[in-house]
């Protein structure tokens, strides 16, 4: 599935050193009320790998239930060449939300190889007034751009019918990158939009041009990795990809910390120190647990 849309880099790009040195930061240890908040997220993610069926009525077992005042409006995609969506309205957060499927993480250790992977720029048609400057990964922008227009007009009639601004945007893995995506495209789409972020196992998605642009228009993003997964050091910086900032970094059940800066905090809880090459990250680590949550196909319920 995975090697149908998204051409990765190959591991041995994680393994390349940093255009430039760390800079030194302080972490900031995360509250054990501030973990338990992430829980609603991490649901949400976790229910997108379910089958449409039972997506379209809310039935898919705990991950639903967890987030009962969910009601989905649009649900799409196939999971193979079209990464599953769930759009609907979230009542206690009187919030439109998007949520993308991820995938097999079993999938990135075998890759393939793209030298383009990051010469491609943004649509100007879907992300207005974007530099030249700003690339990202050819495959993450194809798969986004594929659904972006019917769940932007999907998301419009949400806010309309709640008369509300408010979109919250989640995702695994590729889910991951593509919520990403989804913060700056909503930022400009809907320019009065309260937008809050979630990703969990996110890879790296542009350059440092974008990761700043994401910084300056989502102002509500976190990014949770969980102990020493491998996908977020995927593709390697020293290929010219970057993480925007809030990195939340689970060190272990009940124990994580806010990392500073843009993907450059080098204390040895933060992801480049904990997991600084491919040999010695983990992808089981990548299906979690978070925080008692695990995220993925086997563990839709």
């Amino acid at each position: 599935m995975l090697s149908s849309v998204i051409v990765w880099l190959p591991l041995a790009s994680a393994v390349l050193g940093a255009p430039s040195l760390p800079v030194r930061r302080e972490t900031t240890p995360v509250s054990a009320d501030d973990l338990a908040g992430f829980a609603p997220y991490t649901q949400f993610a976790r229910a997108a790998y379910c089958g449409v069926d039972i997506l379209q009525d809310w039935s898919c077992g705990e991950a639903c239930t967890a987030v009962s005042d969910f009601t989905p409006t649009l649900v799409g995609g196939n999971g193979d060449d079209i990464q599953q969506y769930i759009v609907g309205y979230w009542e206690s957060e009187n919030a439109a939300v998007v949520v993308h499927e991820g995938t097999d993480p079993t999938k990135f250790e075998s890759v393939l190889t793209d030298i383009d992977a990051l010469s491609d720029t943004l649509d100007p048609e879907l992300f207005p007034g974007v530099a030249d400057d700003v690339y990202v990964h050819g495959g993450f922008r194809d798969q986004h751009a594929g659904t972006a227009k019917e769940i932007l007009d999907e998301v419009n009639k949400v806010l309309g019918d709640h008369d509300t601004k408010n979109i919250i945007l989640v995702g695994h893995s590729l889910g991951g990158a593509l919520a990403q995506l989804d913060s700056l495209f909503f930022a400009l789409q809907i320019p009065d939009a309260v937008i809050k972020t979630r990703t969990f196992g996110m890879p790296r998605v542009g350059n440092s041009a974008f990761a700043e642009l994401i910084d300056s228009h989502a102002t509500d993003f976190v990014r949770v990795v969980n102990r020493h997964d491998v996908v977020p050091i995927l593709p390697g910086r020293g290929l010219g990809f970057a993480h925007p900032e809030g990195e939340v970094h689970i060190i272990d059940d009940g124990d994580a910390v806010a990392c500073p800066g843009n993907d450059d905090a080098d204390d040895s809880d933060c992801t480049i120190s904990s997991t600084p090459n491919v040999f010695e990250g983990s992808i089981t680590d990548h299906l979690g647990p978070y925080e008692g949550i695990s995220i993925g196909t086997i563990y839709c319920t």
